[in-house]
């Protein structure tokens, strides 16, 4: 999930503009999520699709 759609519930104010020490500390957490913390489902399905269609592909030219 990206963090410019979540509101604090400390000060209800976006989690990206980090008003509060509360919008801060999620800010940082989730940007140190890894690689794919930040992508969202569609395009981690998208990512997924491709990669099995190349396995299936490189499996059926060696065969």
């Amino acid at each position: 999930m990206t963090y410019d759609r979540l509101v604090c519930a400390n000060c209800a104010a976006p989690v990206n503009e980090g008003r509060c020490p509360v919008c801060r500390a999620n800010r940082e957490r989730l940007q140190h999520e890894g690689p794919f913390g930040g992508l969202n489902p569609m395009a981690l399905i998208a990512l997924l699709a491709v990669l099995i269609a190349a396995v299936a592909l490189l499996a059926h030219q060696t065969a």
